[in-house]
């Protein structure tokens, strides 16, 4: 073994709580925790909910004191994060906040994060902790404050991993921060939390989860990466692993048999309960091994947007949900990245309910792609980036935002260089 060559990998989880009503559980927790004086960071569609009722009514009756911000932007921004970062700097100032509490979707779980880091340990400039090569990438550098997350969504994961996503408005592209200090220190799967999604908000978070565990079961194994100086900077995404690959392809398995009776039938309790299980357990997955480039690709797609508003989503912006933009990629991702692992692909299309009894692995990128493209069709997802208002002419510009996206894109188990980008992203104009 060469001494620069990983020898190692790191398993870190969040705790989660399962169980329809386990919500109501939350002031309890905050009182046995003694907390004082709590952020409750959620948005404006998201506040006027039932969940967030209940959670409401939780802290009321267990005598929390609690503030809400609900300004969180769907698809959060740096501008968005730091307006929540100032939000709760101010409320410090009248009383330290000792807790915070995330309730939403993914974009309000990460926004919640990055609260919590930004003021527990205020760094010199944003950018300090941002990944690289975009930011510095320095270390978080001590624990934070406990972050109970409440997902009203059933795909991200946020509750299970130590990432935060935002688009740098300067970039037009997406990036992060990815520290393992940043993971909720409890996460509340309460089905009865995704009863009010509509359709293609379940759909598009429900193909997140696929793309999510396909990713990480096919990335870069852990052992081909570089050996990090101290074991304190073994990055969170660490690739293919054999504890991540569990829990991937059971994500795989419960998405293949409830996505499209989550999204098609909301009353479905069963469907809806599995899915929001299935986006903890890819998130343990993707959390430790890591995703490559459909969502390195995808960063730029969501960041570039031009007038294209999803239907579904409340918002006053353009938006293309981060599942569509995401999965819009992901068929030509695995057509190209199957010759480097075959096997991977064709067990994770197995998974995902394809035939393979007679499968050669020259067929393993097609067959995936179009088991793929089955669920993209039968969930009503956009037909390829041209119908969310990409052409051919804008591909140079999408590639550019893909390539400093080296947290992801690294761990692809196939290199994508500009030209191999470039073709991808022409193959993903349409889907079918």
């Amino acid at each position: 073994m060469s001494e620069k060559q990983e020898f190692a990998f790191e398993m870190a989880v969040s705790n989660i709580r399962f169980g329809a009503g386990v919500t109501r559980e939350l002031g309890m927790d905050l009182a046995d925790a003694g907390a004082r004086n709590v952020l409750v960071i959620t948005d404006p569609v998201v506040k006027t909910t039932p969940a967030a009722h209940v959670a409401f009514e939780s802290l009321d009756a267990s005598r929390i004191p609690y503030c809400v911000y609900d300004r969180v932007r769907v698809e959060p921004t740096d501008e968005s994060f730091l307006d929540a970062i100032a939000f709760a700097r101010q409320g410090s100032e009248r009383g330290r906040y000792d807790a915070f509490v995330a309730l939403g979707g993914g974009s309000t779980i990460d926004t919640a994060k990055a609260v919590n880091l930004y003021t527990t340990h205020p760094p010199e400039e944003f950018l300090d902790y941002v990944n690289p090569p975009i930011g510095k990438g320095i270390p978080v550098p001590g624990p934070l404050k406990p972050l109970l997350a409440i997902p009203t969504t059933a795909g991200t994961g946020s509750e299970t991993t130590g990432v935060s996503i935002f688009d740098l408005s300067r970039m037009h592209a997406k990036t992060g921060i990815a520290s393992r200090r940043l993971k909720p220190t409890l996460g509340y799967l309460d089905p009865e939390n995704t009863r009010t999604m509509p359709p293609q908000v379940a759909a598009s978070s429900g193909l997140d989860i696929l793309s999510h565990a396909i990713e990480s079961y096919t990335a870069l194994p852990f052992s081909e990466r570089p050996r990090p100086e101290r074991p304190a900077l073994r990055p969170a995404y660490q690739g293919s692993n054999p504890i991540s690959d569990i829990w991937s392809l059971q994500a795989l398995r419960m998405v293949a048999k409830y996505i499209v009776r989550a999204v098609e039938d909301p009353s479905d309790d069963e469907a809806r309960a599995n899915m929001i299980l299935a986006a903890s357990y890819a998130g343990v997955g993707f959390g430790n091994a890591g995703v490559h480039l459909p969502h390195g690709m995808s960063y730029p797609v969501s960041g570039h947007v031009n007038g294209y508003r999803a239907p579904g989503y409340a918002v006053d912006h353009p938006l293309i949900p981060h599942g569509f933009s995401v999965i819009l990629n992901a068929p030509a991702v695995f057509r190209f990245t199957a010759s480097a692992r075959p096997e991977r692909h064709l067990q994770a299309a197995e998974a995902l309910g394809a035939d393979v009894s007679r499968a050669r692995c020259e067929d393993a990128g097609n067959i995936l792609s179009d088991r793929i493209v089955w669920f993209m069709e039968r969930l009503k997802t956009p037909n390829g980036l041209r119908e969310i208002g990409y052409c051919s002419s804008d591909i140079p510009t999408l590639v550019q935002g893909t390539l400093p996206q080296h947290r992801v894109t690294k761990l692809s188990p196939r290199p994508a260089g500009t030209e191999d980008l470039s073709r991808l992203f022409e193959e993903s104009m349409v889907a079918w």
